[in-house]
């Protein structure tokens, strides 16, 4: 299958996935879990462009690989947070209710159909490798993992670092800033970036690669200005008040660095 359709079935395909999560959620009432079914759409999608994209088979097998194990990790780390606080909802699916009060659940499938739409979008440079058929692995492809391994090593130890420092005791109220998060206030989301741009990297070489750029700094944007951080200062300002704002005066934001001395 060729690289349009190939992008038009799979786009399909993460919507009607999110048609199935729409209902699940309406008969459980949280539309939270839209965020772990997001990351786990990745792993049907990335299956179907590996199976059906005219691409070199080895070449396929293995960004579909890294696409599913990524989708996979992260799928299951949003569920234990998510489902932990279930039946209450995410506060900014709460907000959204309060903005919606009439038609809630129809303000909610529309949100969730441009998520599924964002699962197409996002997963370009993977349809882009997909539709690669050159032979045999190049060194863009050998980059593209490279950094991908480093990328789901870095993101995997932030996460563990910051559950490990929320379940101590004496956290409460204290602000991790140790390990990956003495350098930057969001490792985490910054590794999730990193992972992007090694699927760009490794489809970098096929026709068209060029446009697959798209799909990184979306994430970028996203990450840094959307979903991301900005919800999540929010939440740590009101929860954890002046030593937050102590650690925004001397931690980068989202690119690892040295802190500044206070």
């Amino acid at each position: 299958m060729n690289l349009i359709p190939l992008l038009i079935f799979g786009t399909a395909l993460a919507m009607a996935i999110m048609v199935c999560v729409w209902l699940f959620a309406r008969r459980i009432n949280n539309a939270g879990i839209v965020d772990i079914w997001w990351s786990f759409a990745f792993a049907p999608v990335s299956l179907f462009y590996g199976i059906f994209g005219s691409g070199h088979v080895v070449r396929n097998s293995l960004v579909a690989a890294m696409v599913c194990a990524w989708s996979l990790r992260l799928g299951f780390h949003l569920y234990k947070r998510v489902m932990s606080h279930h039946p209450d909802e995410d506060p900014r699916y709460a907000a959204l209710r309060q903005q919606f009060p009439k038609r809630t659940w129809l303000m909610f499938f529309g949100f969730f159909q441009l998520q599924g739409l964002l699962v197409g979008l996002l997963s370009l440079p993977v349809a882009l490798a997909c539709s690669n058929t050159a032979a045999g692995i190049g060194v863009f492809e050998i980059a593209g993992v490279v950094i991908w391994l480093v990328a789901i090593g870095g993101e995997s130890i932030a996460d563990m670092q910051l559950t490990l420092f929320k379940a101590h005791p004496a956290a409460k109220g204290r602000v991790c800033d140790l390990g990956l998060w003495k350098y930057s206030r969001h490792p985490n989301y910054f590794f999730e970036w990193c992972v992007w741009i090694a699927y760009f990297v490794f489809s970098v070489g096929s026709p068209w690669w060029w446009v697959g750029i798209v799909s990184p700094l979306m994430m970028l944007f996203f990450l840094t200005c959307v979903t991301g951080i900005p919800p999540s200062e929010a939440h740590s300002l009101v929860s954890r008040g002046e030593a937050y704002r102590n650690y925004q005066r001397r931690t980068s934001a989202f690119l690892p660095w040295f802190p500044k001395k206070s």
